[in-house]
C-alpha cells in the first residue's frame, strides 16, 4: 500500500508541514509532561482512524518507557486504573476537543475546569495546541491513506 501523495516529497506539503512540526516542537519543549503528551496524540489517533499516528506515537511512547499495560488501555481509559487523575483529564479533554463536530457546544465547562485543576495557563496552552496539532496530522495522513506500521522511533529527527 502507498500513500496517495509523497507528503515529503511534494514541496507544498513538505514546506506546510514543517510549520506545523516548529509548531509542534514548541509544545514539547513545554513542561507539559512528555507522557502525557503521547498518550493524548495516541488517544486522538485512535478516535481519528489514524494508523499511521497511531504506529508512530505508541512506538514513540514504548521508546521513551512507557508501559504496553497503559499503551493498551488508552481506547479504554475511563476504565483504567493505570492513569493519573491529570492524565485522565487530558485525555478527556484529548476526546471533546477531537470529537467537537460530535457534541454541540464542543468542550464542555466541567471538562476544562477538570483539566484547570491539573494544569497551568501555559500547560493548558501546550494541551490545546497539541490536541489541535494531533488533529491536524491525523487528518493529513488519513486523507492521504499514508501506511502504517514501518515508523522506527526517532526518524523523523
Amino acid at each position: 500500500m502507498d500513500a496517495r501523495l509523497n507528503l515529503l516529497d511534494n514541496p507544498i506539503a513538505a514546506k506546510s508541514l514543517r510549520h506545523v512540526i516548529s509548531a509542534g516542537k514548541v509544545v514539547s519543549d513545554s513542561t507539559l509532561p512528555a507522557a502525557t503528551q503521547e498518550l493524548v496524540k495516541i488517544r486522538a489517533s485512535q478516535i481519528n482512524g489514524c494508523g499511521f499516528c497511531t504506529d508512530m506515537h505508541t512506538k514513540d511512547a514504548t521508546h521513551a518507557g512507557e508501559t504496553s499495560t497503559r499503551l493498551n488501555l488508552v481506547a479504554a481509559w475511563r476504565e483504567a486504573k493505570v492513569f493519573t487523575d491529570a492524565e485522565r483529564a487530558a485525555l478527556e479533554l484529548a476526546e471533546q476537543g477531537t470529537r467537537i463536530a460530535d457534541a454541540a457546544g464542543g468542550v464542555t465547562d466541567e471538562v476544562w475546569a477538570n483539566a484547570a485543576k491539573h494544569y497551568d495557563e501555559d500547560q493548558l496552552a501546550a494541551l490545546v495546541s497539541l490536541i489541535a496539532l494531533i488533529n491536524a496530522f491525523n487528518r493529513v495522513n488519513v486523507i492521504v491513506q499514508q501506511p502504517a506500521g514501518d515508523y522506527q522511533p526517532g526518524q523523523f529527527g
